[in-house]
């Protein structure tokens, strides 16, 4: 086991000038923010979607942008808005009145990358439609079942202060989203930084992709290959039955919790911290690694009870104390 680990190990930094070419090209256009783009870059590596929750004018629009055009893939941008129709998403059926047939007329969602752009201000049957793509990775037109390109990522923004002319996410979409990263701002330097580089009053030049698609789903399936300890899967189940049972693992947040994780949730902070220790350079997967990342895996995740908002206890609130108390292995 040891052996093949650290044959795992050099073949992931074997990887890395790919990753860090990535990450070159991305700092040409977005200052600071690294939290935000390690999170794209385990969404990508981790085949998870991702929701981006920020103020406007944090770069969440950019940095997604940006990231997709490190790729040579089909990105598309869809802004989400309370008139945007299913059909506007998928694609509909046309008929062609000289043959008496229709044709598929397919929509922005096949594409490797789909910036979903202020996606609570879409209806919900926009948000159903975009539920199935999600999940199953395919969608439905008409009778038909069409396949959505590989690799397939939807990375979502939404801005938390204007709720007027919004449709809140409903619970079983946001499951759906491997992370929810809440964007915070820069600090000063940065923003020193940021005002040097785009207060000007031309449009910075398209980033040039630097790895092929192929070379993703390379990566994805090292991914696959980094060993997790048993003691580590033990941790894992700990974090997240302490979601659903708090009074057993945590009593102090005993009536805080209507609703816990989910089985997805244990997959995905399975899956997310393998992909981390793949930024590390690691083929073996650390507690610091599941903490690293539990909080934007979990905080979506956790439904908060009435007791718990008169409080003011939040879900990010419960994670955190969750961190702080179960025993690390």
């Amino acid at each position: 086991m040891k052996s093949e680990i650290e044959d795992l190990n050099q073949v992931i930094q074997g990887m890395h000038p790919l990753i860090e070419g990535i990450r070159q090209q991305i700092a040409k256009v977005i200052i600071g923010q690294q939290h935000m783009i390690d999170r794209m870059l385990v969404g990508l590596l981790a085949n998870g979607h991702i929701l981006l929750e920020g103020v406007p004018g944090l770069a969440k629009t950019a940095a997604i942008t940006a990231l997709a055009q490190c790729i040579h893939g089909q990105f598309q941008r869809i802004q989400f808005t309370p008139d945007l129709l299913p059909s506007d998403l998928i694609g509909n059926l046309i008929y062609v009145p000289k043959d008496g047939t229709y044709i598929t007329k397919k929509g922005p969602i096949f594409a490797n990358f789909v910036l979903a752009d202020e996606i609570n201000r879409a209806p919900a049957k926009v948000q159903s439609a975009l539920l199935e793509a999600m999940q199953e990775r395919q969608v439905t037109i008409g009778e038909t079942s069409h396949p959505l390109p590989s690799p397939f990522l939807v990375m979502a923004t939404q801005n938390p202060i204007e709720q007027e002319g919004t449709y809140a996410l409903p619970e079983a979409q946001v499951d759906r989203f491997m992370l929810k990263v809440v964007v915070s701002y820069p600090n000063e330097e940065e923003e020193k930084k940021i005002m040097h580089l785009a207060a000007k009053t031309y449009r910075l030049p398209p980033l040039e992709p630097v790895i092929e698609p192929e070379k993703i789903l390379e990566m994805r399936k090292l991914v696959d290959q980094i060993h997790v300890d048993d003691q580590i899967t033990e941790y894992i189940i700990r974090l997240v039955f302490a979601t659903r049972e708090p009074a057993r693992h945590a009593p102090a947040l005993a009536g805080k919790i209507r609703f816990g994780g989910s089985p997805r949730a244990t997959i995905y902070l399975n899956l997310a911290a393998r992909a981390v220790a793949f930024l590390n350079g690691r083929g073996y997967v650390t507690p610091q690694d599941v903490k690293s990342i539990a909080m934007d895996v979990l905080r979506h995740r956790v439904i908060t009870t009435f007791e718990a908002e008169a409080d003011e206890v939040t879900s990010e609130h419960i994670v955190q104390h969750l961190l702080d108390h179960i025993p690390v292995p």
